[in-house]
């Protein structure tokens, strides 16, 4: 591996993202995104995906190239903004406070408020925004920077926004902007993920957060298994329900947390439930003892009893932790109650097919080996 350089206060490596205490191959970013966005496995992303990157940021900045030159072709997205200009006849809505004003004044103009469909929205202004960083990074290469310069020319009408004031909740898909979701996930692992503030007060590229990279970690499970194991009768992130006794129960149970799992596996009458756990450091120590992180345990341990409520003993719970730099990881299965719950741990510093084998190899030590074709 290649030699080890400080960045922002994380470790950067050639080929690896490192987050904490782990590290990523970069390419495997690249597919663990392309099962979160399946617009990833169209034609106009072969080029990606035959590439090595050496930053994340050069992935990211690549995915955007081939993005946004495909919507440029397609037309870039358009709704409407409320405008506010003096006008010598009437727009839209009069604006009479300005109006006035512009009387006294012995202008004689209206001062209208009215809607006009425009490039220059949320959408297009983060994508520029994005790219503008991107640009400024010594982390994309220089042939991608030619590329999203070329790209830059049709933004012209577009502002920059700043990072910090970027509102995120305001993005909402619909059928003519749709094809922007992946292109607002990759602007937000950019932008929200990997941008940070300098002591000058400028903005640089520093490795993923956690946070996101755990998300992406979860979705990437889940729809792994959708596409892969269509044996299972379901595949799905779904919910436990309380298995509460007595008859207050349906006005009490507003007071209990929801019990959201990462991924639900279902084959016929047996179930297993996984969850997805991103951190810095898998297991907790007290004492010289290592041990799994407590709580961890306790959330798998109800989600499964729960789940379970006729004691079939037909539901299990794994707690799927990324790998991190640790001599010691778990790998263990315990009968708890009469389910089967443990701890086991996927690389993400491996060759992509090894990764999708842990998780084929998951499935088939709970569920057993199953013919697809018969299924």
């Amino acid at each position: 591996m290649s030699r080890i350089s400080f960045h922002a206060g994380k470790r950067i490596c050639a080929g690896y993202l490192m987050t904490k205490d782990k590290s990523i191959f970069i390419k495997n970013i690249y597919y663990m995104l392309s099962y979160a966005f399946q617009v990833l496995k169209q034609s106009n992303y072969d080029e990606v995906a035959s590439e090595k990157f050496e930053k994340a940021q050069d992935l990211f900045a690549a995915i955007l190239s081939k993005g946004i030159a495909q919507q440029l072709k397609q037309g870039l997205y358009r709704e409407y903004v409320t405008k506010n200009e003096t006008l010598t006849i009437m727009r839209g809505k009069l604006d009479m406070p300005n109006t006035i004003r512009n009387r006294i004044q012995r202008k004689k103009k209206l001062a209208c408020e009215f809607d006009e469909l425009s490039e220059d929205n949320l959408f297009n202004q983060i994508l520029k925004t994005t790219v503008h960083y991107l640009l400024i990074d010594d982390g994309v290469e220089p042939d991608r920077k030619v590329a999203l310069k070329k790209l830059m020319v049709f933004f012209d009408g577009i502002q920059l926004l700043e990072p910090p004031e970027i509102q995120w909740s305001r993005l909402h898909y619909q059928r003519n902007n749709k094809n922007y979701e992946l292109l607002m996930n990759i602007c937000y692992l950019v932008m929200d993920g990997m941008l940070q503030t300098t002591e000058s007060g400028e903005y640089k590229m520093a490795a993923f957060a956690d946070e996101h990279m755990a998300r992406l970690y979860e979705k990437f499970i889940l729809e792994y298994y959708h596409q892969h194991h269509k044996y299972l009768s379901e595949v799905k992130a779904g919910q436990v329900n309380w298995n509460l006794v007595g008859d207050n129960n349906e006005s009490m149970i507003r007071f209990l947390p929801v019990m959201q799992t990462d991924i639900m596996l279902r084959l016929k009458d047996k179930i297993l439930i996984i969850d997805a756990k991103y951190y810095g450091r898998t297991l907790q120590k007290q004492f010289d003892k290592y041990s799994l992180h407590s709580g961890n345990v306790y959330q798998i341990f109800t989600y499964v009893k729960n789940q379970d409520k006729d004691n079939t003993g037909k539901v299990a719970g794994i707690l799927l932790y990324a790998k991190t730099d640790e001599e010691i990881t778990p790998d263990c299965m315990f009968n708890m109650g009469g389910n089967p719950i443990g701890a086991k741990t996927l690389d993400l510093n491996k060759d992509f097919p090894l990764i999708a084998a842990q998780l084929d190899r998951i499935a088939a030590d709970y569920f057993g080996k199953v013919d697809e074709k018969a299924s």
